[in-house]
């Protein structure tokens, strides 16, 4: 996710130039993510959106643990066009959302909003801000938000943009007010190239009535 002006131009010709295993966030398992999401112990049918979702490989193992209402919303068409290619005709379950996080309106609530690529390019503390607003105001009342971006000994940058690194304290502080803290977890992201990018993960939870089972 770039924050510059042609963000959908730089994205689009990334994944036109290069294939899986030559971008450095490829995960043949997205192991850390679906722990938190399987700690959650959401119901099957609970509405769940993945930010950034790129042509990750995390709506694969979702759907092939039963999850039945999946969102993939990311900036490239093309990276959308890979993952519905890879999934075949799994891939007409999923709705597909091809928009900038940054300026994005969504129009249904979600019981989980999942972002592991995205949250760490936005740099500027309004595009931050506006991010996290428009989080609460998507999840359902109850609902959470996993959070996973570069630790402060990762990257300082990536597929060739600045991004902004975290710790446990850092993501925590930038939630604002009506979200809970779960819990949080470090983890290294071995990449395609055999090295390693250390991530901090945090679940928070939007505090209301709790989810409906």
């Amino acid at each position: 996710m770039n924050v510059s002006p042609d963000s959908r131009q730089h994205w689009e010709a990334l994944y036109a130039a290069k294939q899986p295993h030559e971008m450095s966030w490829t995960q043949p398992v997205p192991a850390t993510s679906l722990a938190f999401i399987q700690a959650l112990a959401l119901p099957r049918h609970a509405p769940i959106l993945d930010v950034g979702g790129g042509d990750s490989r995390l709506v694969d193992f979702l759907l092939a643990d039963g999850y039945q209402d999946l969102t993939v919303l990311d900036i490239s068409g093309r990276a959308l066009a890979n993952v519905r290619q890879r999934l075949g005709a799994a891939g007409q379950a999923v709705h597909w959302l091809e928009a900038d996080i940054r300026t994005v309106e969504p129009d249904r609530r979600y019981a989980l909003w999942h972002d592991r690529a995205a949250f760490h390019f936005l740099i500027n503390p309004a595009e931050v801000g506006r991010y996290l607003e428009t989080a609460r105001q998507a999840l359902l009342p109850g609902g959470y938000l996993v959070l996973g971006a570069f630790a402060l000994d990762g990257p300082g940058r990536c597929s060739g943009l600045p991004v902004r690194q975290y710790n446990e304290a850092s993501l925590t502080a930038q939630m604002p007010a009506g979200f809970a803290r779960l819990r949080c977890q470090s983890a290294v992201h071995t990449t395609p190239f055999d090295t390693n990018q250390p991530f901090v993960f945090c679940a928070f939870r939007r505090l209301d009535e709790p989810l409906a089972s």
